[in-house]
């Protein structure tokens, strides 16, 4: 097919700045292709193959395309509802002599905003753009809720702080992703859009913050990776219903420029009944219900000859509660994580997701499936499904725990506690020694000599470690504590 279609210069199955796309949907225009690529830099061609459902796309650089097919192998993009696969194409660069077939593809390109504006900036291959973003929703004539909000932004990566306020008598929001790239992904694909057919249109620019401060978890302010924060001043909300007090419930997106007819990468309709928010045992805090995808998580790319359930367990578990872990039976390297709910495995994602661990690269994804399904009596799993829903080593059972407030990324720099007085500096260090690491620095802490900070010779090395001796046995029941720290020494 490329040699009917294109010339260029061929090249073994390496990196190329030319990606091939297929199984894409009939009906999917070039513009849409295009829209994949813009998030990771310039689309300099694009080559569409009707009928075939396939197409080439161009980026202006090597690294634009590498960071593309890294991003969309794990998490496979949606067009119309369908999944489209990413591949490196054999040439290296894409050019189409036949003028009557470039004539739609360059439309697409010159018709497709931000094309040449600084969200593809040539200047580097993600965008350095804030990953705040400022929305505006003209034209409220149905309530905007914050959980509609974040149904329909989470879908682009994931959404950890939320603000919602009144400024000119327009309704504005400042919504944070994890990464700025995420936030030109949303930006790009939700701009000019209407979440209801013909009305709450969407209106989005980059932030000049570059980080949220929020007090409080209500209705009008949220931050997805703090549930330990009181509700404040702002009213508890224990049932919304998106047609109070208008009566008559909207017909949902039914017209060509509502979201969720949008043929861009698919966003998840709305519940069709009220969105409700339930407070949870603990006063002040709250649930949410209806967050697009589910609390388990496909993890890949593993290596089989040395991953646990164990110690997915114990890794995994420094993000949200584990209640199941299932490694693949055929297949070692693939297993499903279960967590206590879809936001543990929303920060698990962001965390985990292309961290090192056992000399492979891991992928982790939401997984299709709603539930681990133990093995029936009798059924062959040789140990490779764990149920640890009653685990006493939850990190997040008391919603008042200092545990929600310190969750940091994987780091070569470990924090110890829970150390009994009789151990020393020399005892620690030939332990983590004994466990393959290599102690690059030690400091006990000042104020409580139960806690320490241990230097680690790599990140990978520290997510060894913290599998290894997170609850080690020091005798007398005391078990030493290990997590992620924030700071080096």
């Amino acid at each position: 097919n490329e040699k009917k279609k294109g010339k260029g210069s061929r090249s073994s199955c390496s990196p190329s700045r030319v990606l091939h796309i297929h199984q894409i949907p009939s009906g999917v225009t070039g513009a849409e292709i295009v829209s994949l690529g813009l998030p990771f830099g310039k689309v300099t061609n694009l080559l569409m193959l009707r009928g075939k459902g396939q197409a080439f796309l161009e980026m202006a650089s090597v690294d634009a395309a590498v960071s593309m097919v890294n991003y969309y192998t794990p998490a496979t993009p949606h067009l119309h509802h369908q999944p489209v696969y990413i591949q490196y194409s054999n040439y290296k660069e894409l050019r189409t002599d036949n003028q009557h077939n470039q004539a739609r593809p360059q439309a697409a390109l010159q018709g497709t905003p931000g094309i040449t504006s600084a969200l593809a900036a040539e200047g580097g291959v993600l965008p350095s753009h804030s990953p705040v973003l400022r929305i505006i929703v003209e034209n409220v004539f149905y309530p905007v809720t914050l959980d509609i909000l974040y149904q329909i932004f989470s879908k682009f990566g994931f959404v950890m702080k939320i603000v919602m306020f009144h400024k000119n008598n327009q309704f504005q929001a400042l919504l944070q992703y994890a990464d700025a790239m995420s936030a030109c992904y949303a930006k790009m694909s939700l701009d000019g859009h209407s979440i209801y057919t013909g009305c709450c249109t969407l209106r989005i620019d980059f932030s000049k913050l570059t980080n949220l401060t929020v007090k409080y978890n209500n209705d009008k302010s949220r931050d997805f990776t703090r549930i330990d924060l009181p509700f404040g001043d702002g009213q508890r909300t224990v049932e919304t219903s998106l047609s109070a007090p208008f009566g008559k419930k909207p017909s949902l997106l039914m017209s060509s420029d509502a979201i969720y007819t949008f043929p861009g990468p698919s966003v998840p309709p709305v519940h069709e009944g009220p969105v409700t928010v339930t407070t949870s045992a603990a006063p002040g805090h709250m649930t949410v219900p209806g967050i697009p995808g589910n609390s388990v998580l496909l993890v890949s790319n593993l290596n089989p000859e040395a991953i646990t359930p164990y110690g997915l367990f114990i890794l995994f578990g420094v993000y949200g509660d584990v209640h199941r872990v299932k490694i693949m039976f055929k297949k070692r390297g693939i297993a499903l994580v279960q967590m206590a709910d879809a936001n543990q495995a929303q920060i698990a994602i962001n965390y985990l997701n292309g961290q090192r661990l056992y000399g492979r690269v891991m992928h982790a994804t939401l997984s299709k499936y709603q539930t681990i399904q133990l093995p029936r009596e009798g059924q062959e799993d040789k140990g490779l499904t764990k149920d640890y829903s009653n685990s006493p080593l939850h990190r997040f059972k008391n919603p008042y725990s200092k545990n929600f407030q310190n969750i940091f990324p994987p780091s070569a720099t470990l924090h110890l506690s829970n150390i009994p007085p009789s151990v020393t500096v020399d005892d620690l260090k030939n332990l983590f020694t004994s466990k393959g690491s290599t102690v690059k620095a030690f400091k006990f802490f000042q104020k409580d000599c139960k806690m320490a900070l241990i230097q680690l010779g790599s990140v990978e090395e520290a997510v060894h470690a913290l599998i290894e001796l997170h609850n080690h046995d020091f005798g007398a029941n005391q078990h030493l504590r290990v997590s992620f720290s924030k700071s080096s020494i």
